[in-house]
């Protein structure tokens, strides 16, 4: 017999009215594939919703549908609300990865037989070799799609609730930072090589003032940088290897960063590059996170700092330890690197704050010995 399960998919209507049309697929107790429709919507996004919806109904409705295993509620999650989304296609991977590690842990076990022992065997299994990063974004995918599956009637508990966090020591490495005066000599040694040609250096430049990650340096434009204001608005990302402008990784990524004029000032040493992208060189492309990223290294070493595996994303740790450092508050550092709220920047970023933290106790014994 066929595995049962749900997916939806959405197509342009062929009626004169126009439109898009939302569909479901599901398979019934003999195997045999269905096609049922949601009706016709105006918008693309109503019909989606539609067939989500009626996939939902179609759950509720046969008894035999909520028999679904694990590893295909995921899928059709998957398929239902991550799929369609505006996700990009690196984060679609990932989820479909997520997937394949229910699939190899839990087969064909259906949704309602799971306990939260058994759940909590999954995450011991998975982070027996996985770094604690990686073990929280399994764990929040799989706790998100629980949370629909409880949506959908065809559970009533939460068995990912209060579950633990298993991860290996050894696979979780934090990025390396540059201290207070490692970063004075990687700045110094970076304004020295600048040459508007190549704009590699002028992109580390960036992101040593602004935290901001790879694929927002890459697509900035002239038009987010408001120079009287002294401004950088983010609104987007460049995706090297399709090479397009896209969407921020979070609608909380959207932001106005406010910077100083030694950055502008270099800024505008590009300002006649013939393009709308700020970073276009003289080859007529945007430098690659590989360029960049073997850039950095010639300027370490250059400095002579050793770094294991220091590379771009490592300059909004700098940025961010640099901060802290100085005493700026979590709450405006979180906003800065664009998260949707402050327990995403303690979680990201807790090693500093514990270290921040470990200095200023050592600073308040030493004060206190003065009573």
């Amino acid at each position: 017999m066929k595995k049962q399960h749900t997916t939806t998919s959405v197509q342009r209507s062929k009626s004169a009215k126009g439109g898009w049309i939302g569909y479901v697929y599901y398979y019934d107790d003999n195997g045999k594939r269905h096609k049922k429709s949601a009706g016709r919507c105006r918008l693309k996004g109503e019909a989606q919703q539609a067939a989500n919806d009626l996939a939902t109904e179609l759950l509720k409705a046969n008894p035999s549908l909520t028999d679904i295993s694990f590893t295909e509620y995921y899928q059709h999650w998957f398929d239902t609300y991550i799929l369609p989304s505006d996700k990009t296609k690196g984060t679609k991977y990932k989820y479909r990865l997520v997937g394949k590690k229910i699939e190899t842990f839990f087969h064909d076990q259906k949704l309602k037989d799971i306990t939260k022992t058994k759940y909590q065997e999954f995450l011991n299994w998975y982070g027996a070799n996985h770094s604690q990063e990686s073990a929280r974004k399994v764990h929040s995918r799989c706790e998100n799609c629980v949370s629909y599956a409880i949506d959908d009637d065809i559970i009533s508990k939460d068995f990912t609730h209060h579950s633990q966090l298993i991860y290996n020591p050894k696979n979780t490495r934090h990025p390396e930072y540059l201290n207070g005066e490692e970063t004075s000599l990687f700045k110094k040694q970076v304004i020295a090589g600048l040459d508007r040609h190549y704009t590699s250096r002028y992109m580390i430049l960036t992101a040593l003032y602004t935290g901001c990650r790879i694929g927002e340096v890459q697509g900035l434009t002239w038009d987010n940088i408001n120079f009287n204001e002294h401004t950088i608005s983010i609104n987007k990302q460049w995706f090297e290897k399709e090479k397009h402008f896209g969407k921020t990784k979070t609608p909380s990524s959207k932001r106005t960063i406010k910077v100083n004029q030694i950055l502008l000032d270099y800024l505008l040493q590009l300002k006649n590059n013939g393009s709308t992208m700020v970073f276009m060189n003289c080859f007529g492309t945007v430098p690659t996170s590989t360029a960049a990223n073997n850039k950095i290294k010639e300027i370490l070493a250059d400095c002579k700092i050793k770094k294991r595996d220091f590379t771009f994303h490592s300059l909004r740790h700098v940025h961010v330890a640099y901060l802290i450092n100085k005493g700026i508050e979590i709450y405006a550092i979180s906003k800065r690197l664009g998260h949707s709220n402050i327990n995403v920047t303690l979680s990201r970023y807790a090693y500093l704050i514990d270290e921040y933290k470990t200095k200023n106790d050592d600073e308040i014994v030493t004060a206190l010995e003065a009573i």
